[in-house]
């Protein structure tokens, strides 16, 4: 038996109890956060524009349903969706 082989086997027989190291966020917690990042980016995409060329004229195109309403909507749903992405556990 090699070195390195003894040291692995004295190594798992030393600590019996000690619990494997994890890490606090798993594929379905960054497959989440992506989710959300994407949703929140769609939300300010969708307020963008609705300008007029001309400074002097008035343009009702900045108070449409999408910049009024749906924008908001995405923006708030994607930061509740990186909310439960960070608090979500995994699996034990």
């Amino acid at each position: 038996m090699s070195t390195k082989a003894k040291k692995q086997k004295s190594k798992k027989s030393d600590k019996p109890n000690e619990e494997l190291i994890t890490f606090a966020f798993t594929k379905q917690n960054y497959r989440l956060v992506i989710i959300g990042i994407i949703v929140i980016t769609v939300g300010f995409l969708l307020m963008i524009g609705g300008g007029s060329d001309d400074p002097n004229v008035f343009s009702d195109k900045i108070f449409n349903f999408q910049r009024m309403t749906l924008a908001p909507i995405l923006i708030i749903a994607g930061y509740i969706i990186e909310i439960y992405a960070i608090m979500k556990r995994p699996k034990q």
